[in-house]
């Protein structure tokens, strides 16, 4: 149909069946970029182990391993999105793909574990300029009565991509193909992030915000400095007995991140150009959103590496033997994905959410019961009970959740919406990892870690962990109360300050009115 918007040219140059097919094939490529970010972030975990003894890595190390990326990561997302919207998201997806496939192999060939967490590093910093544009793109690509749908979608991948990161670890590492042990995990991302490369710059339409924003540099320095003084101290802290400028590094991130607001305000009010856009937060359903998003992202830190730490030191267990256990959790999250979205959430709202808090936490029990009971003789089939709860209850959570914070986001501000909310998450999962030290080798007493006592211990650091994480998904089912109590049609962002993008945009339907922001 051609569009009545026009801040979209020629709108009648692409007919309607190519556009549609157009826009489905680049949904393909940015989901298949964004499942492979999700995976890697998880593929590490399970072959922790194997890098340990092959590189003779420390505790230390292994942390790095996984925090590195995720801090990085978390760094770079707000700056990333924010890039999006000024030079095109195209363009910058383009160039995190190769870079995040250039870094891979850098990781797949380390020598020794210096160079891996340098490679990391640099991984999470390129694939904080390829994500936020996944999110941004779709939300100019998409019209509002879709958006619901394809985020389901998103949400299933998201679900997939934490789950099934295990499984392919495991079959990778326990392959050894070549003879390369852990690499693999790695060097995999190099055929999908080439494909990815050449049909992105086929399928995917160039789209930006509406003005000439600039880069706020002070901006990207001040909240990057924050992330740094809240996060290290948390990875290192034990390592280092916890030292006095540990402390202070963790008191003092807020004090950055208060100028920092401060200062956004003060550019907001100057050019009209900030790294972030405050008024986001004014809208309920996004700060909401962006609240559940941190602590989501602390629960799946601190979960995912201990129940690693668990089963392949604690028990004892293969790599294969470990992903294959993670198989039902894979399947429950998927199934209850795509059932919140279609059929629950438009009837019950934001009470899917909350259901899916409660029955996580309730698999969380379930667990810690059935460790304790059977220590360190348990078996793979006695955890699907636990694990089969909580994929259903992750599954109610990460679907709906994106809808549900970007429901109400002018689409001129989807790329910083879309960084902000990776950028809570990541920030999260790297809180998470870095507090796997105080709750989980913090129970552990250094002198019991002789090989007999070994497994004992790290099933008493397994549930004490998981004490943790059902706490904060407490908090996290108290926060869901700031959630839309119904979803609400998204905001198409206005008829002539819309989004310069090219013909594919012409999907929307007649523009609704702006939020006024």
């Amino acid at each position: 149909m051609s569009s009545q918007q026009p801040a979209v040219p020629e709108t009648a140059a692409v007919p309607d069946a190519a556009a549609d097919r157009r826009r489905w094939i680049a949904l393909a490529i940015v989901m298949t970029a964004a499942f492979m970010d999700l995976v890697d972030v998880t593929i590490v975990n399970i072959a922790i182990p194997s890098i340990e003894r092959d590189l003779g890595a420390s505790f230390g190390a292994i942390q790095w391993i996984t925090a590195g990326y995720a801090l990085a990561f978390a760094a770079g997302l707000i700056t990333g999105g924010r890039l999006g919207d000024i030079y095109g998201r195209k363009r910058l997806f383009l160039i995190g793909i190769t870079g995040f496939t250039l870094a891979s192999a850098l990781c797949g060939l380390a020598a020794n574990e210096e160079i891996l967490v340098a490679s990391r590093l640099l991984q999470g910093s390129t694939a904080a300029m390829m994500v936020p544009q996944v999110l941004a793109i779709v939300h100019v690509t998409f019209p509002a009565h879709e958006r619901g749908k394809v985020f389901g979608l998103f949400g299933a991948v998201v679900g997939l991509g934490a789950v099934s990161g295990p499984l392919l670890g495991a079959l990778l590492t326990q392959w050894n193909l070549f003879g390369l042990e852990w690499r693999p995990i790695f060097l995999i991302n190099l055929p999908v992030g080439i494909a990815g490369l050449l049909l992105g710059r086929k399928y995917i339409i160039e789209s930006r915000a509406p003005k000439a924003l600039r880069l706020d540099l002070v901006g990207v320095l001040m909240v990057t400095l924050a992330l740094l003084m809240l996060i290290y101290p948390l990875t290192r802290g034990r390592e280092l007995n916890w030292p006095l400028w540990g402390h202070l590094c963790m008191a003092g991130s807020l004090v950055v991140f208060a100028a920092f607001v401060a200062y956004e305000k003060h550019k907001t009010r100057k050019d009209g150009s900030p790294l972030v856009e405050l008024s986001l937060f004014k809208v309920k359903s996004f700060a909401a959103g962006i609240a559940v998003q941190l602590t989501f992202g602390i629960v799946m830190g601190i979960f995912f590496l201990v129940w690693t730490l668990y089963m392949q030191i604690g028990l004892g267990w293969s790599p294969l033997k470990a992903g294959l256990t993670g198989v039902p959790f894979s399947i429950a999250v998927s199934a209850a994905a795509g059932m919140s979205v279609q059929l629950l959430v438009p009837r019950f709202g934001r009470k899917v959410l909350q259901a899916g808090a409660a029955t996580m936490a309730a698999g969380l029990l379930i667990y810690i019961w059935e460790a304790d009971r059977y220590g360190t003789a348990i078996h793979s089939w006695q955890m699907i009970l636990p694990l089969v709860v909580m994929g259903l209850g992750m599954g109610l959570i990460v679907a709906p959740l994106t809808d549900a914070v970007l429901s109400e986001v002018p689409r001129e501000h989807a790329g910083s919406a879309s960084g902000l909310i990776n950028t809570t998450g990541q920030m999260g999962t790297a809180l998470g990892l870095g507090l796997v030290s105080l709750v989980f080798f913090g129970s552990i007493d250094e002198e019991r870690l002789a090989p007999s006592a070994m497994g004992d211990a790290f099933v008493e650091a397994f549930e004490n962990s998981l004490w943790w994480v059902a706490a904060v998904l407490g908090a996290i089912f108290v926060v869901m109360f700031a959630l839309p109590a119904r979803p609400k049609q998204h905001v198409e962002g206005g008829a002539s300050t819309d989004d310069e993008a090219e013909p594919l945009a012409k999907q929307a339907p007649e523009p609704e009115p702006v939020l006024s922001h």
